[in-house]
Formats: C-alpha cells, structure tokens, sequence
C-alpha cells in the first residue's frame, strides 16, 4: 500500500531533496504539471522535480493570467499534485496573493499542502505574465517587507523561498541584479529572475548573484530557449518548463477536435494517443488490485449448523 494512494516520500523528504539538488551542481529540471496525472509522468520518465504555474492554473479555469485566482485554488491544486509524487514541488505564489501578511498566510498554507517551496514576485499586485509588455513593479522596500513576512512565516527551515524579480525588462538588468542581492539578504534561498533574453544576460546574472539561481525556459516569450546543460555550464541550479505540458496537450486536443468535427471519427487520431495501457500503468491499477485482494481475500468461516461464525 505504502505510495498507492499517496506519495511514500513526506513533505520534509521532499523539502530535503530540493535543497540538496540546488546545492549538487547539477541542474534540478522542473516541469509543469497542470494535474496530478502529468506530475505522475514527470516523475516516471525522470525529472528532478515538478513545478507548479499560476499562468497554467489561471489558463486551466479559464482565466488569463493577472492575479485573478485565489490562494485557496492554488493551495488545493498544489495539495493535489504534490500527493501524488515523490518529487519536490515547487509553486508559482504570485505576489503572495495580498499584503506582506497575505504572503505571510501563504507560506503557512503551502507548508500544509506539502508543497517544497514557492517563489513570490515583486510585480505589482494584481500581476500579469512576466514575457508581457507592461508590467510594473513595487519598490524595493515593499517588495523586502512581502519577503520578509514570508520568511518570519515559514515553520519548516527547509521550506524554500524563492524570490522572483521581474525588473529586467522594466529597469535593466544592472537594477534586477541590485534586487536580486537585496531579495538575498532578506533571506530568500533561491533567485528567479525573468525574462532574460541571451546566454550573456544569464551569464551577467551569475557572476553577480552568489546564491542559487532558477532560470524560466518558457516557449513563445523573451528568453532564448536554452538547454539545460547549457543553464548547468552557466552556473544555473535549477529550470522551469512551465507551461509545456500544457501548451502541448491543448495542440493535441485542439487538432483532434478539429478532425473529428470534420470527419465524424476520431479512429484516425488513434496512433496520437496514450494508450490506455500506459494511462493504467501511470496509475497502477494492478497494484490497486493486489491492495484490494489484500484486504478482501478472506473466507467466511461457519459453525457446525452451517451458520456463518
């Protein structure tokens, strides 16, 4: 049973991999996952950890990305995939949904969900995708107060923190360097700076931040898209795929929507599916039969008259 219904390994474990894997010298690569089952698969083909992203969760209802959702559906979608998987999970939190106390409350929250770690950013609330045009930012010392509280909150020292700058494309690189030290001292253990557009840009990041850094290979946004060893030779410790999986199932849906409003059948989108052997290997039906012959294999036992005892 142990790792059936939920993931053998405790939240703590979990925290405990995330750090050491940012400290290994090899890149921790994150996937997003926009359910459970695709952070099954994460785990199952190999990765070193699964991410959670507020554009994905915001997209998944139906909704566009600027501070729309709430801590309580990020919190309870986060609860369901760190579940089920052995891996760390690392959640996009925004802003912190609110003032420096809401920030506060959301690390007590995510620290409940078994969540690994967050990463607040210093966008102005309500944000907005961080490869859009028009974004903003708070000053400096507002963005060190919604740090700080989240920090003061945190109960699990391993728990990571994460801070996000968003100042790059706003006030220039040399700027997001100076936010990105500052957001350090205030004790985050983990940079995010985004939308950096060149090997150069990320390699500047580098030699100037000496504490861990995540860098964001989104498709169709600012940043070159660079592999991962290519991050590692840079110095990076860990990397964010946020919203492929994504992206490609909804091109997979909506192509075979498409063919079969035209054509009446989906018997030609057969080779482009999951098969529903590998859906079951995914969720390990047999060993879900093995668990219930466990517990219901036992005989009823009658007395002398026939009765049952």
């Amino acid at each position: 049973m142990t790792g059936l219904l939920a993931a053998a390994t405790s939240a703590a474990d979990k925290r405990a991999a995330f750090r050491a894997g940012l400290a290994s010298g090899t890149i921790q690569r994150f996937p997003g996952a926009f359910n459970p089952l695709v952070a099954k698969l994460i785990q199952d083909i190999g990765f070193e950890g699964v991410y959670v992203s507020g554009a994905v969760l915001s997209a998944d209802l139906g909704l566009p990305d600027i501070g729309l959702t709430t801590l309580t559906e990020v919190a309870g979608r986060g609860q369901q995939i760190a579940r089920v998987t052995d891996l760390p999970v690392l959640l996009d939190a925004d802003t912190g949904f609110g003032e420096p106390m809401s920030a506060a409350r959301t690390v007590t929250v995510l620290e409940d969900a078994g969540i690994a770690g967050l990463h607040l950013e210093d966008q102005v609330n309500p944000k907005r995708c961080g490869h859009l045009d028009g974004k903003a930012v708070v000053p400096v010392a507002d963005m060190l107060r919604r740090l700080g509280a989240a920090v003061a909150a945190r109960r699990d020292p391993a728990f990571v923190i994460c801070a996000r700058t968003d100042a790059a494309g706003i006030e220039g690189l040399d700027a997001a360097i100076d936010r990105a030290k500052a957001y350090a001292d205030a004790g985050a253990d983990l940079i995010f700076t985004e939308a950096l557009r060149t090997p150069a840009d990320f390699e500047k990041f580098r030699a100037a931040v000496s504490i861990p850094l995540l860098a964001n290979m989104t498709e169709f946004g600012k940043s070159e898209l660079l592999p991962a060893a290519t991050l590692e030779s840079l110095g990076y410790n860990a990397v964010i795929y946020p919203v492929t999986t994504l992206r490609l199932a909804m091109y997979a849906a909506e192509t075979g929507l498409r063919e079969i409003a035209a054509t009446g059948t989906q018997s030609g989108l057969l080779d482009r599916m999951q098969h529903r052997s590998r859906l079951y290997e995914l969720l390990r039906y047999e060993r879900y039969n093995e668990f219930d012959s466990d517990i219901y294999n036992f005989t009823l036992e009658r007395i002398d008259d026939g009765r049952i005892a």
